[in-house]
């Protein structure tokens, strides 16, 4: 039998079934009850042979019609690639949607875009987002060249949000920073722990100390809770996602952010903090230093450690609420920080979720806030 892998086209292969039997276009005309023309454009690639036709061929001259179709199919697509007018931006724009919340971003007022399938409008606005001079050149492809100073391993989601809390802290108005005046802020933050709404003080203090303080919401999979890092020696930003509004886990990823400020973290590299949540807010050997102090500062600032471990080994495995309350009015804060510390040392999220109190409206009427239908008012 002859091998169609040696024919580019169906109609290679029909002349040669043809040449074998010593058949002319005519006869095979004839037989098929079809136009000479017609066979003939068939042979010469202006005619595509369609499953119809194929059965039709593999009756009369025994091959399957299968191998018909196989060469159209590739005949067809070496064509394609022919007269394929290649778009250098294609890989840009795939990667660009496929990475990008595009829509949320719109929404949220990131890009100043009305509609979507405006592609140059989109690219344009993206690229002025980015810092960068076209989409080839913002931060989330590979080969682009990086103007913020982050660790690989961050994605573009995140990338996204970390533009925003810098454009935002850009023009924030502070007072004058310097490393005494962020330590002194500490025991003032402390006397807000004991409840919600004194959290509305933690702006006024921060802004006082040099610190630019910005609360942007999470864009959806980021996993962000917050980040540290500065515009320049001298301005150390703490941007918070807020992604639990929930008091313990507030003053958690504040202090760990403002750790990394008081060791002048994020400098070179901006410090971006995911799922402080779980074991990433513990103090597991498989963490990066840096990480490992900030997070045992953030759990001595919400709870002492040594008062949480003692608390613990008199009253586990029984915590009844009279305790958890006399035990949190002992240590002078809100029982949402204990029972927080409570759930990540017992590793049971789901006690104590009663005295987890909401926070975020006590502090956004005072914070630089961007999210939750809010957009912060930058250039």
């Amino acid at each position: 039998m002859i091998e169609s892998t040696q024919y580019k086209t169906p109609g290679q292969l029909i002349q040669a079934l043809l040449d074998e039997r010593g058949w002319t276009q005519r006869v095979l005309a004839v037989v098929l009850n079809m136009s000479e023309p017609a066979i003939n454009k068939m042979i010469t690639g202006k005619q595509a042979v369609d499953a119809e036709t194929a059965l039709a061929l593999s009756g009369v001259l025994q091959y399957p019609a299968e191998r018909f179709l196989e060469l159209q199919k590739s005949y067809e697509l070496a064509q394609a690639r022919l007269v394929l007018v290649d778009d250098p931006d294609m890989t840009a724009r795939a990667q660009l949607f496929g990475s990008l919340p595009i829509a949320e971003m719109m929404k949220r007022g990131w890009l100043d875009v009305d509609n979507i399938k405006n592609i140059p409008k989109v690219e344009s606005e993206v690229a002025r987002f980015f810092c960068a001079k076209s989409i080839n050149e913002v931060e989330i492809f590979p080969h682009a060249a990086k103007k913020t100073n982050v660790a690989d391993d961050v994605t573009p989601v995140q990338l996204a949000w970390l533009y925003r809390v810098k454009e935002i802290a850009k023009e924030m108005l502070v007072g004058r920073y310097s490393p005494e005046a962020v330590l002194a802020a500490v025991p003032k933050l402390k006397e807000l722990r004991s409840s919600a709404e004194a959290a509305r003080k933690v702006p006024r203090i921060l802004t006082e100390c040099g610190i630019r303080f910005a609360i942007v919401e999470s864009l959806p999979g980021s996993k962000i809770d917050g980040v540290c890092f500065w515009l320049d020696e001298s301005s150390p930003v703490i941007g918070l996602a807020m992604r639990y509004d929930r008091i313990d886990n507030f003053w958690f990823v504040l202090r760990h952010e403002l750790e990394h400020v008081l060791q002048l973290h994020g400098q070179i590299t901006a410090i971006l903090d995911s799922e402080l949540e779980g074991d990433r807010g513990g103090d597991n050997a498989g963490l990066p230093e840096e990480e490992r102090v900030a997070n045992q500062a953030a759990a001595d600032f919400c709870v002492p450690d040594k008062s949480m471990k003692s608390f613990i080994a008199r009253k586990s495995p029984i915590f009844k609420e009279q305790d958890i309350i006399g035990f949190s009015r002992t240590m002078g804060v809100h029982p949402g920080l204990v029972a927080g510390q409570l759930q990540r040392r017992l590793n049971r999220y789901d006690r104590f979720r009663n005295h987890l109190v909401k926070i975020r409206s006590a502090i956004a009427p005072s914070a630089m806030v961007d999210g939750w239908g809010d957009v912060a008012p930058v250039g």
